[in-house]
This record gives structure tokens, C-alpha cells and sequence, in this order.
């Protein structure tokens, strides 16, 4: 939880690689300042990350690069979601405000008070939400500049059993669901996943969880740029709540990497 930790770091790929692997919710790091503002005490925090953080998804990212035939960007944001959510709307567009979890949440999973209720969260969309997405936006137009497209695939992960938070809680809760947009995930891009993912038992569309991030100078604008959300539900690959990985990191990786390598060479 250091103050000086960058917000973000992108992580080279192949020079022709359309491919940005996106990893927004993996780090529980705070910087103190932050933590100020937040009402929890210590073991309550930690608890809370346990729930929220997508544990191990920047390490299943970083298998699929290690493997896949030509080597994916990566964008992998290095402060919690605690912080600021990057993938959320920061305005009035964002469901989630309803449950106090838009850009910058004020609940927690289990609804209770993680700010005041009169905290101003201003500063914090100015401080980190918007030069990330002003880095994810540039990360994206580097990949359109330099081969004509971007493919953007988020890796997230959601609990086996639903939190107090989640609107869509009664849904189905597959062992991979795949989110799409119906402007940015092409047909091809949806199948090539369900077939990558097709051995974890099971993949689902948009539930519980539905859409994919795209940056919001391209979204609804520019079919250019192509995404898909992979959530994998976390009993897949690792012990709940915030627990170590299993023998499932390696396998989501290499599943991840043939994704990676079917929309890579052509169009999708």
C-alpha cells in the first residue's frame, strides 16, 4: 500500500499482436492516503479485498502470454478496485451506483459503509480514474495504429456463491461466463471463446455478469475495436474467498492463450 506505486502498467506484446489482455481487479494494493478515507479497520479491509479482488488473474494473464505463439499486450491495473473501479461509468450511466459501487464505491460486497456517506469522490476519479483510461485509451489506438484493430479481452473472476452486492445474483453461475456487447463482440470472437474455454464445465453469456470494457472514445463507435469479458468463477482455479491458486491457473492460462492465439492472426 504504497503511495508511490504506479496506478498501471502496460506490459508489451508482439508488435503485430492485436490482443490486450485487460486486467483490472487483481491487486489488493492501497495507496495510505486512500486508506484514510476508507471506514474499515484493518481486518475488516482485508476481508472485504478477500471478496472483491479477482485474485490470480493477472498471473492466469501472464501464463497466456507466456504461451501463447505471439505474445499478447497486457494491461494490468496495479491498485485495487478500492481505489477506483476503472471498468465502471464515472457518472450517473452506471448501475451499480444504486448499490454504492460505481467509480468510486462507497459499500462494501455485503452493503455495509466502506466511505462516509458524504464522501467526495472527486479527487479520486481525477487521480486515477481518468489517466487510466486516458493509458488504456492510448494502449488501444497504439494497437489500431500499428495493425488495424484492437481485441480487448478482460479477465476477471466472481464467487462460486453470490454477494449481497450483485444485481444479478439469482442468475446462472457457470464455471466460465462470457460477457459481450452487442456492438463489440463479434459472432467469431464469442465462439472462438467457447471453444477455448469449453473443457471447465461449463461457459455461460452474460450471466451473471454481462458486457465487456471498452474504452469509452471507441465504445459504440469504432467496430475496429473488438472485446469479450472472461469471468471465471474462482472455485475453477483457487480456494474462496482469497485464498491460493490451484491447478486451475495453469489450465485457464493455456486456455486463455489458444483464445488469444485464434483471433490474433486474422480478422474476427
Amino acid at each position: 500500500m504504497n503511495d508511490a506505486s504506479p496506478s498501471f502498467r502496460l506490459l508489451p506484446g508482439a508488435s503485430d499482436s492485436p490482443v490486450i489482455l485487460h486486467v483490472p481487479h487483481s491487486s489488493r494494493a492501497i495507496p495510505a492516503h486512500v486508506r484514510d478515507g476508507i471506514v474499515l479497520d484493518d481486518p475488516a479491509l482485508e476481508s472485504e479485498l478477500d471478496h472483491i479482488v479477482d485474485a490470480h488473474t493477472a498471473e492466469i494473464a501472464h501464463a497466456a502470454a507466456n504461451t501463447s505463439a505471439r505474445t499478447p499486450w497486457r494491461f494490468v491495473n496495479q491498485l485495487s478496485r478500492l481505489v477506483v473501479d476503472p471498468e465502471r461509468f464515472p457518472d450517473e450511466r452506471e448501475e451499480m451506483l444504486s448499490v454504492g459501487m460505481g467509480a468510486v464505491y462507497t459499500r462494501t460486497t455485503h452493503q455495509e459503509s466502506l466511505r462516509p456517506d458524504d464522501f467526495d469522490g472527486e479527487p479520486l476519479i481525477r487521480d486515477y480514474f481518468h489517466p487510466y483510461a486516458e493509458a488504456m485509451t492510448a494502449a488501444v489506438e497504439d494497437r489500431i495504429e500499428a495493425v488495424g484493430r484492437a481485441v480487448i479481452i478482460d479477465v476477471h473472476s466472481y464467487p462460486t456463491e453470490p454477494l449481497p452486492y450483485e444485481l444479478h445474483g439469482d442468475q446462472p453461475r457457470p464455471p466460465i461466463c462470457l460477457g459481450t456487447d452487442d456492438f463489440h463482440t463479434p459472432g467469431r470472437l464469442l465462439a472462438h471463446a467457447e471453444k477455448a474455454f469449453a473443457g471447465f464445465g461449463g461457459t455461460g453469456i452474460n450471466s451473471p455478469f454481462a458486457g465487456a470494457y471498452v474504452p469509452l472514445r471507441y465504445y459504440a463507435e469504432d467496430r475496429r475495436v473488438s472485446a469479450l469479458m472472461v469471468e471465471i468463477r474462482r472455485d475453477v482455479y483457487m480456494q474462496e474467498p482469497g485464498g491460493p491458486a490451484g491447478p486451475g491457473l495453469d489450465a485457464l492460462g493455456s486456455a486463455l492463450a489458444e483464445l488469444v492465439d485464434a483471433v490474433t492472426p486474422a480478422r474476427i
